[in-house]
């Protein structure tokens, strides 16, 4: 799954092996293929306003207008860790299941499980509210990197630089945002700083839920045949957003296709890719592969069985832990992928090659060299430090997992920081970001005690075995006592579950906090000076030297290349394109779709027996289905973690399906692309309007769905037309 946050399932990561078997055959195959791949793959995801139309045009024929473009980028939204998309008039959301399984386990109860039987209002009124849930949608971008690079004066040290730059970016933020009106707006760092972007954005925090399927076909096949093709999942969730009371009304939304996909048929994905390390130097690609990503998938490992272990106890710990267990699966599962690609030695040669490639070419040239040829050394030094202090950075901010511990976290540190200028502040505390922190900190999202106690305990197990029990950050954490006995101190002690609590200790700001007895707030007041104190160091010698010099080779590169090296993924609104496309493993062609019918073939073949078991509404519903229906297919759009929840469309704007993965053969999309046999997978639009109307029976959402005009209005809608004039008489207009 291709979120970055997760739902869950009751699986073992089982078929990883397998999988990986394949993933060598693959690495072979790219090795070969990217030199002659590299000039026709349509490798990128592309910010809305760098978008290479005439390229598209060049090899397809067909060319985006600004007015598509324009109108795509405004029907896509985003939730937390995922995407999503309008497709009706009337607010309806479009956004993948396990993007949405948040809110779908948070209104589900022992008695009413929504994730395991799903969930559908029949009518608007029964449409149950998210708590905690914020959606948003980018309404324009501006170029800043002028402003940001201007900070950095002549003779400030690398942490200085960093310091005068973030105050730039917290200054102009708060300049654009408009928090009355839900418009926030924040700085997007593309090409390692070679680009500086404001992007604004509006919210939407009353979200509703409408439909969701059961968990068994919204994750058909489980964790052994999660990043693998063929599937047959129907991974959606829709909800609904509402303003004043009322379900928003937009003019910008992706009308449902009705006509099945076609091979080679060109298809544009919307989405927010999460992250990506194409543009990382051999340093940085090193530090992934022999330091963060083992000590990464270790612990995924260790708290995977530790979940499954609670989760065995009972059916109410399997369902508090669901989301949480999955993510650790899902998580492992991937970065084993990604760890599989640093270790090949034929891939990082291609990546030395590559960087050697460049650094030849700014050597060869002596203003060149002058201006960036120690940018590589002094990144590479940078990571030097970042190796250095990795365990105690990550434990620092990371050895009191939980949500309560979160929640202290942010209360603790919000006091302290609105008692400085909003330019001064930490970036994530700035006053135009705090609505959205509020929003997470004031949900009313149930909070499972046994579940906070057993994720404490693992992280302070672990952090007191990997640091000492000598260490002087550890004796200030465990203030004398086991892990075991000061995790249960701290969560039957806190009263931090209570939202009310949360509300009256923030509104009281430092001198509540101050003076404050709850231990876990006590605790995260006494050891933030130090954890402070650790970030800064990180923020001075890695990433104000990553900034700058990541900026300078940057500069190199659009020398070399121009600009039709896409930039590295940031959790932001990104555009790809490529064909619905088959493709070929071991000499075996992997049809480009799959269908209901095979579905069903595939459930019996494997005993219709978890995690292959069909819900029992689709057994019923067998003989009125259509067994031929287009149930899931791939093509080569580029995509990565973040992207579940991308609308897929066609040339006209319409949706043709919904991305949920990528194949085994994808996950090395992280460091380098290519279209031979990675694919993006999607739920294609017919089968979601197949099952809602023939198993669900859910007709006034289809009707809904259908009753969207192919010709959706270009003209914004009113309240669209408020946020957009506000947004012209703001610093950040274009």
């Amino acid at each position: 799954m291709l979120s970055q946050t997760y739902t869950a399932n009751h699986r073992k990561v089982t078929a990883l092996e397998s999988c990986m078997k394949k993933r060598v055959l693959f690495i072979a195959m790219l090795v070969l293929c990217v030199a002659a791949s590299t000039a026709f793959a349509d490798e990128g995801m592309w910010p809305y306003n760098l978008v290479p139309k005439p390229k598209i045009k060049a090899k397809y024929g067909f060319e985006p207008t600004q007015e598509w473009l324009d109108h795509l980028r405004l029907a896509s939204v985003k939730p937390g860790g995922g995407s999503a998309s309008f497709v009706s008039p009337d607010g309806l959301v479009f956004t993948n299941h396990h993007v949405g399984a948040g809110c779908v386990h948070n209104l589900s109860t022992a008695d009413k499980d929504y994730i395991k039987n799903g969930f559908y209002a029949t009518t608007r009124e029964q449409e149950q509210k998210c708590p905690g849930i914020e959606l948003t949608q980018l309404l324009e971008i501006k170029d800043i990197t002028n402003d940001v690079h201007g900070a950095a004066k002549p003779g400030m040290t690398d942490a200085e630089a960093g310091t005068a730059q973030r105050a730039v970016m917290s200054k102009l933020e708060k300049e654009c945002s408009d928090p009355a009106n839900n418009i926030r707006c924040e700085t997007v760092t593309l090409y390692s700083g070679g680009m500086y972007h404001l992007y604004k954005v509006k919210k939407y925090t009353d979200v509703r839920l409408v439909m969701a399927p059961e968990f068994d076909i919204a994750f058909f096949g489980g964790d052994p045949d999660n990043f693998t093709y063929p599937r047959y999942d129907l991974d959606i969730t829709f909800f609904r957003i509402y303003e004043n009371g009322q379900p928003l009304k937009t003019s910008h939304y992706l009308p449902f296709s009705t006509t099945p996909l076609k091979e080679n048929e060109l298809l544009f994905v919307s989405g927010h890719p999460g992250s990506t390390g194409r543009l990382l130097t051999m340093a940085q690609l090193e530090f992934l592969r022999d330091v963060s990503y083992p000590f990464r998938l270790k612990s995924l490992e260790r708290n995977t069985k530790l979940i499954q272990e609670f989760s065995a106890k009972s059916d109410e710990n399997a369902r508090a832990a669901e989301r949480v267990l999955f993510g650790y699966q899902n998580s492992y599962k991937a970065l084993t992928g990604y760890q599989s690609g640093l270790l090949d030695k034929q891939l990082m040669a291609k990546k030395a090659a590559d960087e050697k490639a460049l650094r030849d070419a700014v050597m060869a040239d002596a203003k060149m060299d002058t201006e960036f040829g120690s940018a590589w050394a002094e990144i590479a030094k940078a990571v030097k430090y970042q190796r250095d202090n990795f365990l105690r950075f990550t434990f620092s901010e990371g050895a009191t997992p939980g949500r309560l511990a979160s929640i202290a976290r942010s209360i603790v540190r919000v006091a302290e920081e609105k008692t400085k200028p909003n330019e001064k502040r930490m970036r994530g505390y700035q006053d135009q970001v705090l609505p959205t922190l509020e929003q997470q900190l004031f949900s009313a999202a149930p909070i499972n005690k046994d579940l906070e106690l057993l994720q404490l305990t693992s992280g302070l197990r672990e952090m007191a075995s990997v640091l000492g029990n000598d260490d002087p950050f550890v004796k200030s954490v465990l203030d004398g006592k086991t892990p075991e006995y000061r995790a249960k101190e701290l969560i039957s002690g806190t009263k931090l579950a209570e939202v009310a609590f949360r509300q009256e200790l923030y509104a009281g700001g430092k001198a509540a906090v101050d003076a404050s007895k709850d231990p876990m707030i006590t605790l995260m007041r006494t050891i933030d000076p130090t954890v402070r104190e650790i970030r800064k160091g990180v923020e001075d010698n890695v990433d104000a030297v990553v900034r700058k010099n990541g900026a300078l080779i940057a500069k190199a590169r659009f020398a070399k290349y121009g600009t039709d090296v896409p930039p590295d993924a940031t959790s932001t609104l990104r555009l790809s394109y490529g064909p619905v496309k088959s493709y070929v493993v071991n000499g075996k062609k992997i049809p480009f779709h799959t269908t209901i019918g095979e579905a069903f073939a595939y459930a019996e073949k494997n005993g219709n027996k978890p995690p292959y078991k069909l819900p029992e509404s689709w057994m019923k519903a067998k003989s009125k289905l259509d067994m031929k229906t287009s149930f899931n297919s791939v093509n080569t759009t580029d995509i990565i973690g973040g992207n579940s929840g991308s609308p897929a469309v066609n040339k006209n704007g319409e949706l043709v399906g919904i991305v949920f993965d990528g194949n085994i053969e994808s996950l090395p999309w992280n460091f380098m692309y290519e279209d031979k046999v990675g694919r993006s997978v999607i739920t294609d639009a017919t089968a979601v309007i197949e099952s809602l109307r023939k198993v669900y029976n859910a007709d006034a959402l289809v009707d809904e769905l259908l009753a969207a005009s192919k010709k959706a209005a270009k003209k914004p809608a009113a309240s669209e037309k408020k946020a957009e004039k506000k947004a012209e008489k703001s610093p950040a207009g274009n």
